[in-house]
């Protein structure tokens, strides 16, 4: 079990909502909620960014928190995030913020609360770049790029 610190923003997150938190036993990720003034009405191809009332340490220079969209959402009313995917480094310290994006030709209002976006935690690899002058012939795909393994 991964231990994150995070630190209340907005003490809503205290009193009238959840922290995030794994809806199922098997969650990968867990729900971020819109921790607004107010409810909004997001229009058609507007972009607002969105607090999520918390900012949080990961510390762990092996770990990073991805935010991405929630499926639903996305699927059934075209909210997703502007940047697709957010990703929050280890030794990010700051508010935890969403570019939440309306793709969708209907406007849609978001309430105070409503959960927006999920958050998954995963491993990190850092590479070291090996400058070399040729790659090993034994790849099947080379340079073959866009397309090029069929649809």
């Amino acid at each position: 079990m991964l231990n994150v610190k995070i630190k209340i923003l907005d003490p809503r997150l205290k009193s009238d909502f959840p922290l995030p938190e794994y809806q199922t036993e098997s969650s990968a990720g867990m729900d971020l909620r819109a921790m607004v003034d107010e409810d909004f009405v997001l229009n058609p191809g507007e972009v607002r960014m969105v607090n999520t009332g918390f900012a949080m340490h990961i510390a762990d220079p092996n770990i990073t928190a991805l935010i991405v969209p929630r499926s639903g959402l996305g699927y059934k009313h075209g909210i997703v995030l502007s940047n697709l995917t957010g990703v929050i480094d280890a030794d990010y310290q700051g508010p935890l913020m969403m570019p939440l994006w309306n793709h969708s030709t209907q406007p849609f209002t978001i309430h105070v609360g409503d959960r927006v976006a999920q958050m998954l935690f995963v491993p990190v690899l850092h590479a070291n770049f090996e400058i070399t002058d040729d790659f090993e012939e034994d790849s099947q795909r080379g340079q073959k790029g866009f397309g090029s393994t069929g649809i």
